[in-house]
Order: structure tokens, then sequence, then C-alpha cells
């Protein structure tokens, strides 16, 4: 029996058939998570962004055009839906007077390729700082390995625009690691 396509299952979805919902769930929940992971920085908080990210497509599956991926679509909603918990995030703690600084918790990212622990926290810390457009070029290019036409689509911007993006956020990444830690850059002898 040939699987059902991602466009298939979304037009279950719009027809409301919840079984559809949960196939899509168990395909794409993994990127969805490690995605809103790589902005939030924080478990539970990722795991709310993907609970709400799988909302949003039970309730918005009628209106996906199908003339893109529906993993790009899933990604933008994904990233948009990251970026409005950051915001929320820093309007409560501003609100509720809790220190507003923009230093991420203690973490690791778990599909991270570097060994060493505090190198990858310090890595992440750095793309955390980022501009949230430069954010998502990087996040969606390096960490979840996405072609740049895809990063392109999913950002609305141009193959040229996502291409800037990631040479700036590659320069600032490259001046905070060797203002912020220059023993990065040094061989260990």
């Amino acid at each position: 029996m040939p699987q059902t396509t991602d466009h298939e299952l979304l037009a279950a979805i719009a027809n409301r058939n919840g079984e559809a919902l949960r196939d899509l769930y168990g395909r794409h929940a993994d990127r969805v998570y490690n995605t809103a992971l790589s902005y939030l920085q924080r478990e539970a908080d990722a795991e709310e962004v993907t609970q709400d990210v799988f909302t949003k497509i039970w309730r918005s599956a009628a209106g996906f055009k199908s003339e893109s991926q529906v993993t790009t679509w899933i990604y933008r909603i994904t990233v948009n839906t990251s970026l409005t918990a950051i915001k929320k995030r820093d309007r409560y703690r501003f609100l509720s007077g809790a220190p507003s600084h923009h230093d991420p918790p203690d973490f690791s990212h778990p599909s991270a390729k570097i060994e060493d622990a505090e190198t990858n926290q310090t890595i992440f810390s750095a793309i955390y700082s980022l501009a949230p457009r430069q954010k998502t070029a990087f996040v969606l290019s390096y960490v979840e390995e996405l072609p740049r036409q895809q990063v392109a689509d999913i950002m609305g911007l141009s193959l040229k625009a996502v291409e800037s993006l990631l040479m700036r956020a590659k320069k600032g990444l490259k001046d905070k690691l060797k203002n912020d830690h220059p023993h990065l850059g040094k061989s260990k002898q």
C-alpha cells in the first residue's frame, strides 16, 4: 500500500480527519520540535510551540496553497510561532519585572554534532543572540540543514537575500565568538 503524501494528509486534515493529523504529526513533530528548540532553547517551550504548530495546522489546513511543499509551510509556521513565543516571553519578563537579559538558559541542543557540551552551549548562545531574520536563516540552513532555496521559500525572501542574511549571521557569530570566547579558535596542544 503506497504511503499517503503530505499533501493528501493536509487535504484530509482540512476535512477534520484526526488520524491524518496524527500521521502528519508523526512525520514532522521531531523537525518542528528541533527548530523550536533552536529558537527558544528551553525544552518545555519547544514542546509547547510544537503543540501550537500542529493546532495551527489543524485550523488552517484548508487554506494551504498546494504550490509550496508541505514541509516549507510547516517550517514557516514553526518559525513564526517560535518568534512569537520569544516575544511573549520577553514581554512577560518586562511586565513582571523579571530580568530582561537575552542570555539563553543552560542549553545543549540534542541534534548538535559537537561533542563538547560547553562549546555546544557557547555556539547556541551566540546563535541565540543573532537578529531574528539572521537567526532564522542560520538555523534553517545550518542546524536544520535545509536547501537554501527552501530557506528562501520559508522566509518569503529571494535566494540572494537569504545568502546575504547568512553572510551577516556568520560574520556576527564569528565576531561574537572571537570577542566573547577567544579560546574557541585556538587549537589544543
